[in-house]
């Protein structure tokens, strides 16, 4: 089972490592800045769209970040 705060981890980690905020990667996601917040908490799970928008916000392939995710779950 995929772990909803693994996934928003990843996500958090790949945006800070870009020195991007919450707020810029939202914005370019067109998604709330709450919302993004909570996918990072993992108190929500990513549609696909969003999980996209995020990806192309953060200038990273969707494969390339799920590829991250994985890495982790492999541990």
């Amino acid at each position: 089972m995929l772990d909803a705060k693994l996934v928003g981890n990843v996500i958090q980690k790949v945006r800070e490592q870009k020195g991007l905020s919450q707020e810029v990667v939202s914005g370019l996601a067109d998604i709330g800045r709450t919302h993004l917040s909570a996918i990072e908490r993992g108190e929500r799970k990513p549609t696909l769209e969003t999980f996209f928008r995020i990806s192309d916000a953060l200038d990273i392939k969707p494969s390339e970040l799920i590829a991250k995710i994985e890495d982790k779950l492999n541990g």
